[in-house]
């Protein structure tokens, strides 16, 4: 399976779909085709099979209807992927009526990103330096700033904390899909993995000479019965990055410059 996949579409005309007239994309034909039809259904091909092998054929064969059929209303992949990128970006959850002050906010900021890419994977193909600049993308990004708005951090720290919330999200779904990936691959579970492995491993490895290593080691491998326990780890890294967080909030709050 493809691990990324340029965009390198004309920006005008994803931004032409992404914000043009919306009668466009409520127009019918006789094969009663739409912008939101086809992109549906190329999520729903992506969430199956990943971006590696969706193609505009494909979309037009899932459709029952020819492929130039599509280039009325999508003008090519690229565009395609774009448009795909910020209606999955509409799913996420909004964190305005949450109580309790910007922590229970910001880490269901950190929730909502991290569940997106696990229902679809296939956006960890797509390289994340130059966002989708969608409606949704926009709503999102305003929806997650405000989880840290009013707290005595800077317009900059206000960015780099959602930032840095986001690809921890990011990067916690990536690893928790590629180890899915290798159960699939190899038939085995992380835990039937580790309960083979666990006692060979044992069996060559000199312990006086690896101390640390085989008392941390093993403690983990038994306690979460795998080599990597995505959700914890996710869950860990969340709570010590929000305790960072924490920390430079009463930095800001005692009048303190920036850390």
């Amino acid at each position: 399976m493809a691990t990324g996949v340029d965009r390198g579409g004309d920006p005008a005309r994803s931004l032409a779909l992404l914000w043009g007239d919306q009668r466009r994309s409520k127009q019918r034909s006789r094969s009663d085709l739409s912008v939101e039809k086809i992109v549906l259904t190329a999520i729903d091909l992506a969430d199956a099979d990943g971006l590696g092998v969706l193609s505009m054929r494909q979309v037009a064969q899932t459709l029952g209807v020819g492929v130039m059929s599509l280039y009325t209303y999508v003008p090519g992949k690229a565009e395609l992927i774009d448009v795909m990128l910020d209606t999955v970006y509409g799913e996420t959850a909004k964190p305005d009526d949450i109580e309790g002050g910007w922590r229970p906010k910001l880490e269901l900021v950190a929730r909502e990103n991290w569940a997106l890419r696990l229902r679809h994977p296939w956006m960890l193909q797509i390289p994340s330096g130059r966002p989708s600049l969608g409606p949704n993308a926009l709503a999102k990004y305003e929806f997650e700033l405000r989880a840290v708005e009013g707290i005595g951090l800077s317009d900059l720290e206000m960015d780099s904390v959602v930032s840095l919330v986001s690809d921890h999200a990011e990067g916690a779904a990536r690893r928790a899909v590629d180890a899915l990936r290798l159960e699939r691959g190899s038939g085995m579970t992380d835990e039937q993995w580790w309960l083979v492995y666990g006692p060979l491993l044992s069996s060559v490895v000199d312990v006086e000479r690896y101390p640390t290593a085989a008392k941390v080691g093993t403690a983990a491998g038994s306690a979460h019965g795998t080599a990597y326990p995505a959700e914890h780890a996710f869950d860990f890294g969340l709570e010590r990055l929000l305790d960072g967080i924490e920390a430079l909030v009463e930095h800001r709050a005692m009048g303190s410059g920036p850390a």
